[in-house]
């Protein structure tokens, strides 16, 4: 059974949750650990070029899941085509998802990559935008990681720290994850980014 629903067509081995790859793993455990070796590879490199002049837009964004993932996956920095929905959450229709994701980095860039002085209104910024994103929910796979990844460099940018979201259980943040695509409430995606920023 996959993890998403997908109404035309699936990125996944038959009868399996496991994405095909380029190593033809199936290994579901295996290829976990691969995708953390090379998102932790990937936090290194794009921390170490990140500075004032970097602009974290859309082509950003889309790069971060290309270069991260695209030794593995020939989907890597490619947004879907297709419809996805996770339980009876829908994210964004195909159909409107490249004008979506333009609004959203139009916004964030209109903010100055939310410049803020002010821990809890950056908080309450970046809550925003990562509910905002994680609605789109614009690649076939590892979007939570990707988004997550680029809150990480806003936070950065801004003279913060990662987000630390070992602070609460995984199930809080799938819940809040849940409020902000369904019911467009980013308020306990806010409450843990500032427990994370701490």
């Amino acid at each position: 059974m996959s993890k998403y629903q997908f109404k035309l067509s699936s990125i996944y081995y038959p009868n399996s949750d496991i994405p095909i790859n380029k190593f033809n793993i199936k290994d579901k455990d295996f290829l976990a650990s691969i995708e953390q070796k090379l998102l932790e590879e990937s936090y290194t490199k794009f921390i170490s070029r990140l500075d004032k002049n970097t602009a974290l837009n859309e082509d950003y964004f889309i790069n971060l899941h290309k270069k991260t993932f695209e030794s593995l996956y020939d989907f890597a920095g490619i947004y879907r085509d297709v419809n996805m929905s996770k339980g009876d959450s829908q994210f964004c229709l195909a159909k409107y998802l490249h004008s979506e994701s333009k609004r959203i980095f139009s916004e964030i860039e209109k903010s100055e990559y939310l410049k803020s002085n002010n821990k809890q209104e950056f908080a309450k910024k970046i809550a925003y935008f990562q509910g905002e994103l994680i609605a789109l929910h614009p690649f076939y796979e590892l979007n939570g990681r990707i988004i997550r990844m680029y809150c990480d460099m806003l936070s950065l940018y801004n003279g913060y720290g990662l987000i630390d979201y070992s602070c609460v259980s995984a199930d809080l943040y799938i819940e809040a994850s849940i409020n902000a695509v369904k019911y467009a409430d980013c308020s306990l995606l806010e409450e843990i980014i500032y427990k994370g920023l701490e």
